[in-house]
């Protein structure tokens, strides 16, 4: 008798379907018989052959990963299993193989959390508007298992991952910088010595064992708390550069030589200036909440500035669409268009380390250029009616220049800001520069008072 995948709540999936991947508190919100559900669901959707599977460190991922791949194989298909791997390795799997994959990682979330993030072949988004709904949907329905059950082999991909990351510079160009690399104890610490290991660079890994109980201090480098132990650490070593990754290491961010964090806007200048070195002139994504300076150093670099919405499914849909070499994101994912437009921390590290070895500044003095405006951060705010508040603040500013393309954008000439809803809860995020701190600080006050 074929086995039966019993259905999966739809409550229980409405709690950890999120717009972009699948992400809940283990085991109460994402279980074994969830993520079986989910690869059951995946694999028929897919309608592939075979889907590439990768964890990360988190202890809930050995037995989360079993089961999807157990869903998977039960529908039929087979399973390449890559093992232990960061985000942008599993997308180079799905791309180099030319399959869907699935990545067990709660990304930068507390420790008592895990996910699953899916792409089709070629590292193709799949988010709420691109398939994932009809995964959930599917999982909800269950199903039964077909006669041939699907294999599941072992593939180890790192070093061939590896090179694939070294291709986006000139090694021979490259100086023997001191570099830090703060991995949390995330997936960093699997796939920066295997890329970095070839190179001239004297790099130091700080906290790189893998234990997704996160020990030392939490995997998320976009809060500036995270980023402590680099910068002193940086500063005592008297490195060049400090690199801080997320938990499934495909975000980074960076620290200069005198231990201050570099935003996500300005290495998405950076290396946009120098991908238009390497590719020539054309278009350059960035999204709406990067710092105006990063589509002028695009202008100014001989690119095509094109501004898009938040989110990679967003980015990588418009990378097809205007035949971009690369896009940013303020918060710190950055997209290749030769790899497979997926998005790697490590590429965007690389470029930048390449970009300092041939200016021989600096880093400090390097992006100086490009520090051009001060900015509020990202401030969220909750509020009890997200729509009635977006329409009193367009209402308020109704004289400025405005736009919908995610969430409000006011243009108050040399000040700006967006306020952008977020996907799962009832929060408006404010995201505000201006020429300098003071106006900032006055802008953000006149701002939360419409929000109160």
């Amino acid at each position: 008798m074929a086995d039966r995948i019993p259905p999966e709540s739809s409550a229980r999936l409405a709690a950890v379907v999120k717009a972009y991947d699948i992400r809940g508190i283990c085991p109460e919100e994402l279980g074994p018989s969830t993520a079986r559900a989910l690869g059951f669901a995946f694999a028929e959707w897919s309608g592939a052959a075979c889907i590439a599977l990768g964890r990360d460190m988190r202890p809930s991922g050995i037995e989360l990963a079993e089961s999807f791949a157990d869903g998977v194989q039960l529908a039929g298909v087979d399973v390449i299993d890559l093992g232990l791997a960061s985000t942008d390795l599993l997308y180079f799997a799905s791309g180099c193989l030319d399959m869907p994959g699935a990545m067990l990682t709660a990304s930068h979330n507390p420790a008592e959390y895990n996910g699953i993030k899916l792409c089709g072949p070629g590292a193709a988004p799949v988010g709420a508007d691109s398939g994932l709904v009809e995964v959930a949907q599917r999982a909800a329905a269950g199903g039964v298992a077909g006669d041939a059950r699907g294999q599941r082999t072992r593939r180890d991909l790192l070093d061939t991952f590896a090179d694939h990351v070294r291709s986006f510079v000139d090694v021979a160009s490259l100086a023997p910088l001191r570099v830090v690399a703060d991995t949390a104890n995330g997936m960093g610490g699997h796939v920066v010595p295997a890329v970095f290991g070839p190179l001239p660079f004297e790099v130091e890994l700080l906290y790189g064992e893998l234990d997704g109980t996160f020990p030392n201090h939490p995997a998320d480098p976009i809060r500036p708390e995270n980023l402590v132990d680099l910068s002193e650490r940086v500063l005592h070593a008297g490195a060049d550069v400090g690199l801080a990754f997320d938990g499934d290491a495909d975000r980074v961010f960076l620290v200069d030589e005198r231990g201050r964090a570099v935003t996500g806007s300005m290495l998405t200048a950076l290396v946009a200036q120098a991908m238009l070195r390497r590719h020539g002139s054309g278009p350059i994504l960035y999204n709406l909440i990067c710092s105006r300076a990063v589509p002028e150093a695009i202008a100014e670099s001989g690119g095509r500035p094109v501004r898009t919405r938040v989110g990679h499914s967003y980015i990588k849909t418009e990378m097809a669409r205007t035949g971009a070499s690369f896009g940013g994101e303020h918060s710190g994912h950055y997209y290749f268009a030769d790899n497979y437009r997926a998005d790697s921390g490590l590429i965007a590290a690389l470029i930048a380390l390449e970009a300092l070895s041939r200016a021989d500044v600096p880093l400090s003095e390097l992006l100086a250029p490009l520090d051009r405006y001060a900015s509020s951060g990202e401030i969220n705010t909750r509020v009890g009616d997200v729509d009635e508040v977006l329409r009193r603040t367009a209402a308020h500013f109704a004289g400025l220049p405005q736009d919908r393309l995610d969430g409000l954008t006011v243009d108050g000439g040399d000040w700006w800001f967006n306020l952008r809803p977020s996907n799962t809860e009832p929060l408006l995020r404010l995201n505000l520069e201006a020429p300098d701190a003071a106006a900032v600080a006055q802008r953000v006050s006149e701002i939360s008072t419409l929000l109160a």
